[in-house]
């Protein structure tokens, strides 16, 4: 079971602040679920939760918009955070001195509700995004590593794009090319949709 959740808020980097969409996906079965990328507001993502265990909130990465609501909702739920720890200074913008509860880490594998994650480290948005592939399901919930149309944006502090490019090429356009990507704003695509386009991408440079 794969469910969606939209929140609306404030992404700020480098001294601007921008309104933003973000989608929070949560997976899993009637009685556990996992939650990627707790944004915004706690609230509607609890509602969607309902009475079911939650196994562990994941930061994609950590950027002050997919992790905003974590603490309430680890709080409201007693689940753990799990951030990649190349993320640390973005993660310490929001929350100072109080740390994410577990590392993730390449190849780690999550479970929940009869589902299994891959984490593939993505670097390249920031130093510390991940992704992470549902083989069984076909599905991978790609964060703001790979969009309908192209990668992630860089140029901002923390992100490079010729390692985006680098992430994008090894870890996600080698999926089966029916594979759905989720991504962490705007419409879902798949692999085989966006692969094609991977020259058009390294040659405009974004």
């Amino acid at each position: 079971m794969i469910q969606h959740v939209v929140t609306s808020g404030t992404f700020s980097i480098d001294g601007e602040d921008f309104a933003v969409d973000n989608n929070i996906w949560l997976v899993g079965d009637d009685a556990e679920v996992l939650v990627i990328d707790a944004a915004h507001h706690h609230e509607p993502i609890l509602e969607a939760i309902g009475d079911r265990k939650v196994v562990a909130i994941v930061a994609t990465h950590g950027h002050n918009d997919h992790i905003n609501a974590g603490a309430a909702l680890a709080e409201a739920t007693g689940a753990p955070i799990l951030l990649h720890p190349a993320d640390a200074e973005l993660w310490a913008q929001v929350y100072g001195d109080r740390r994410w509860d577990a590392d993730l880490a390449d190849g780690q594998e999550l479970t929940a509700g009869g589902h299994t994650l891959e984490v593939r480290h993505t670097p390249g948005h920031t130093p510390g995004g991940v992704c992470l592939y549902d083989a069984a399901a076909g599905v991978v919930f790609s964060a703001d590593t790979l969009f309908k149309g192209g990668p992630g944006a860089t140029g901002r502090s923390f992100s490079s794009f010729p390692t985006i490019i680098d992430s994008v090429q090894a870890k996600l356009l080698t999926l089966p090319p029916d594979t759905v990507v989720h991504t962490g704003h705007g419409d879902s695509t798949r692999i085989g949709d966006e692969a094609p386009h991977l020259d058009e991408w390294i040659a405009r440079g974004h």
